[in-house]
């Protein structure tokens, strides 16, 4: 009986805590977030197997993310999009998984953000090194982790304290992540600039910046700085390498019957100017373009979307992202460049 009374004792304390903490951290205008991790990517992967000519997907990086909104997408053309592009990447490991491991022969739409582009091609890169993870984890997933995704997915839907990512945010409310806010003496690292979440995700991975970033100028700008941070401490870009990779699949994608488009999303700021100084158009933008024989579409070429201002200078407010969508879905389906052309 004595045993039975201190395991409930136990119990309600163990509640009244979690419950204390949740409240706690939604009081500081913390909210619920789907991780966008390697189990999310490994499910929206998954689609491919069983994709036909008709689907659609999209590769890059965070840009991609961001300013294309699914359900815009499908108003436009009829068909909800595969997104696997992935935050801080390079797009080369994952096109080169679908074109070498999947009989894929639909549209692969690849946003080109330069920086990552044309970054590296060495395995151990971090624009490199992350998505292959990816692709690596999606082949070797067993299934008690499929099952433990299934079951922490809706604690982290509806529990703040649930809050993590394969990022490492500033602001996540993880145990490790806690630890790290923990001031001891001088640690290595501190020159970087702390990174806060600033998107929400939906279990397809639909993903879009957070009405904060958009409306708060001051946290807008604490994002500004680690993508300062990050353009002075890059190495110079590896053009060679990287477009030769990318055009060998680019051409084996297509021989195949496939579909391949390159779009370049919005930038502004100091982001833009130092992609127009490190990256200029005619070097890296068109010689891709050339060099794969593929469709592009490059925002400063139509009005109708080459006026955004991004409020951290790299990604679209959600609002701006569905407009973003809209008119870039319908330029390509005026084109027809969206229909997987007959002569390939």
């Amino acid at each position: 009986m004595e045993l039975k009374k201190t395991f409930i004792v136990a119990i309600v304390l163990s509640i009244i805590g979690l419950t204390s903490w949740e409240m706690y951290w939604r009081s500081q205008g913390f909210y619920p977030n789907l991780e966008d991790n390697k189990d999310l990517w490994a499910l929206e992967r998954s689609k491919l197997e069983n994709a036909s000519q008709e689907d659609v997907v999209f590769l890059g990086s965070s840009r991609v993310l961001f300013d294309i909104q699914k359900d815009e997408w499908k108003k436009v053309t009829g068909n909800r999009p595969i997104q696997l592009a992935s935050a801080g990447a390079s797009p080369l490991p994952i096109f080169r998984d679908i074109v070498e491991n999947t009989e894929f022969t639909g549209t692969i739409i690849v946003g080109v953000t330069p920086g990552l582009f044309f970054s590296t091609t060495f395995p151990l890169a971090p624009p490199w090194d992350s998505p292959q993870k990816r692709v690596d984890y999606y082949y070797d997933r067993t299934y008690a982790q499929r099952a433990n995704y299934f079951l922490s997915s809706p604690l982290q839907k509806n529990l703040v304290l649930m809050s993590a990512n394969e990022l490492e945010w500033t602001d996540d409310l993880d145990l490790k992540a806690l630890l790290k806010k923990i001031k001891i003496g001088d640690r290595m690292g501190e020159g970087m600039p702390p990174i806060y979440n600033f998107f929400n995700v939906t279990d397809d991975r639909n993903i879009s910046m957070t009405l904060k970033t958009s409306s708060d100028t001051a946290f807008a700008n604490s994002i500004t700085r680690v993508w300062e941070f990050y353009g002075k401490e890059a190495p110079p870009p590896d053009k060679e390498s990287t477009m030769a990779f990318f055009v060998e699949d680019a051409k084996k994608f297509m021989i195949k019957g496939g579909n391949l488009i390159l779009l370049r999303c919005p930038s502004s700021g100091g982001a833009k100017e130092r992609e127009n100084h490190g990256f200029p158009r005619i070097e890296y933008w068109d010689q891709l373009l050339i060099q794969t024989k593929a469709k592009g579409y490059h925002y400063e070429d139509y009005e109708s979307i080459n006026k955004f201002v991004c409020p951290e200078w790299s990604h679209l407010s959600v609002r701006n992202a569905r407009i973003f969508t809209t008119e870039i879905a319908r330029i390509m389906k005026n084109d027809g460049a969206l229909t997987i052309p007959n002569n390939q």
